[in-house]
């Protein structure tokens, strides 16, 4: 199996956890409040990476060269917690499928607008006519999951 390939099957498990993930979120949301679900997913995960970091020493031993990163490499957290409350805020009110869409055309979105412009130190990959039609395709497809569930 090709490097890329791989990356892509990689990729595509983190696409089917972000459905769980977003699902979980949402319920524990119901429950907890958004604000205070939001939290308590970050001390889990803060829980795990310290687990992972520190007693499995599974790191590659970087966390000293924490101060050598540009200052918007560290926005992550913050992007992380507004992901996690605006996820949760919506799938409960157009439901699972119509909400994984979205984000997901969303990131595609971004995602080639990163890349055609090269932000953040990515290789340039110029906004072909494909990438335009993909994302109308992508963007139809949303509007069509969020119909077929009324």
């Amino acid at each position: 199996m090709g490097i890329k390939l791989l990356s892509l099957l990689t990729a595509a498990v983190a696409g089917t956890t972000m459905a769980f993930q977003g699902t979980i979120n949402a319920a524990l949301g119901r429950v907890l409040g958004l604000v205070e679900a939001t939290f308590i997913v970050h001390a889990v995960g803060l829980a795990l990476a310290a687990v992972l970091l520190f007693i499995l020493q599974m790191g590659a031993g970087g966390l000293a060269k924490a101060g050598q990163a540009p200052w918007y490499t560290y926005l992550g957290g913050v992007l992380g917690v507004l992901i996690i409350y605006a996820v949760a805020r919506s799938i409960p009110r157009v439901g699972v499928a119509p909400a994984t869409t979205a984000i997901i055309l969303g990131q595609v979105l971004t995602a080639a607008l990163i890349d055609h412009l090269g932000l953040f130190g990515m290789h340039k990959l110029p906004f072909t006519w494909y990438r335009l039609v993909g994302a109308v395709l992508m963007a139809a497809g949303a509007w069509l999951m969020l119909k077929g569930g009324e």
